[in-house]
């Protein structure tokens, strides 16, 4: 994939300044988030990741092994040219891709039942010292969507409670502790996953709820994670006839731009959920959905299974742009904002948390006893 300077955007015009000037390629990859295959950085993933340039990749159960493994795979991911950010799904229950000698916390609903957000900051904090030990920079957590539906197959447990005043309260302690532990957090799944019926995982939802019914539960809790500085938030693979008619929101302007960015006012980063799941790739290939997502408003493209998909995402992208298609402007705003996520995260040296830890596991004992 040789580099080109692609005249789309005042950022990326000849004249603009050689050293202000990012290449296309550069600031293309930047906008990936991959999966990878295995718990090593093997030579042919490496020559991949390398190429793409990718701005962060994601740790699943196939990447993980001691502490030990799990510390020298981030260390050599950390090591590639581009210095991409660590991610992980650690929500606690069962979106917990770490299992022992890391404590294995309940699910948000059992944390939301203490009623004390003292509690989810604590958790935060916790999760954030042993994810720090092993070099991860960044969890996809908390989740902001409220537990409208008790027939929702996706979220339930994974949701703080049905109250969106007690999600909002409950979401940013969580999101400070991982903060003042030194892992970035991302809210999720914007606007509100919480009254689905369907696993977008396998096929489209749509949620009917009126624009004033989402503004009082769905939206109630990003409006308060985005006035508490959440830097990171993540779309949903679902429809809202309320607030677009025909498009998912990862893939609609409707709801990333003009709601999100427009009305909510929401600065920072906003990532896709995976561009695999088959709510999307059910109506598209993986280049039409990227290129359409970064058209609608996305920075961060999520492509967590196969690593192939991602280049082909980053050939259509880098096709739009060359045929005019997509606004290279669009690019260059998102990879600044990427940038400035990345410019938050800890330095790289190591983080002392003895695993397993006695003050975390006692954290859980408490939160059982209740």
């Amino acid at each position: 994939m040789p580099d080109k300077t692609v005249p789309t955007s005042d950022a990326l015009r000849p004249g603009s300044g050689q050293a202000s000037r990012f290449t296309l390629h550069a600031q293309i990859g930047r906008l990936l988030f991959v999966g990878i295959p295995d718990p090593v950085l093997d030579a042919a993933t490496r020559r991949t990741l390398e190429e793409l340039r990718v701005g962060g990749v994601i740790l699943f159960r196939r990447n993980i092994g001691t502490p030990a493994e799990i510390s020298a795979l981030t260390a050599a991911l950390h090591g590639l040219p581009s210095r991409p950010l660590v991610a992980i799904d650690h929500e606690g229950g069962r979106v917990q891709r770490l299992g022992e000698p890391f404590t294995r916390f309940p699910p948000a609903a059992v944390v939301g039942q203490t009623g004390n957000p003292d509690f989810a900051y604590r958790v935060g904090r916790a999760m954030a010292a042993e994810l720090a030990s092993v070099g991860i920079d960044l969890s996809f957590a908390p989740v902001l969507d409220v537990h409208s539906n008790p027939a929702n197959p996706i979220i339930g447990d994974r949701a703080f409670s049905s109250d969106p005043v007690l999600v909002s309260e409950m979401g940013i302690a969580l999101m400070r502790g991982l903060h003042d532990g030194g892992v970035l957090s991302c809210g999720k799944h914007f606007p509100g996953h919480g009254d689905t019926e369907t696993d977008s995982h396998l096929e489209l939802p749509i949620v009917r709820r009126s624009r004033a019914e989402l503004e009082r539960t769905e939206l109630a809790t990003f409006r308060a994670a985005i006035a508490a500085g959440v830097p990171m938030l993540m779309s949903a693979h679902v429809v809202y006839p309320a607030l677009d008619p025909e498009q998912p929101a990862t893939l609609s302007r409707a709801i990333l731009t003009d709601l999100l960015r427009g009305e909510l006012h929401f600065d920072g980063v906003v990532a896709s959920d995976d561009l695999e799941m088959r709510a999307i790739l059910n109506h598209g290939s993986i280049g039409d959905a990227a290129v359409a997502s970064l058209r609608a408003g996305t920075d961060a493209l999520l492509v967590c299974e196969e690593l192939p998909r991602a280049a082909e995402a980053f050939a259509a992208i880098e096709n739009a742009v060359a045929k005019g298609a997509l606004d290279g402007g669009l690019i260059t705003a998102a990879a600044a904002r990427i940038q400035g996520l990345r410019a938050r995260r800890r330095d790289a040296s190591p983080v002392e948390c003895p695993l397993p830890n006695a003050q975390h596991r006692a954290l859980l004992e408490e939160l059982q006893a209740i």
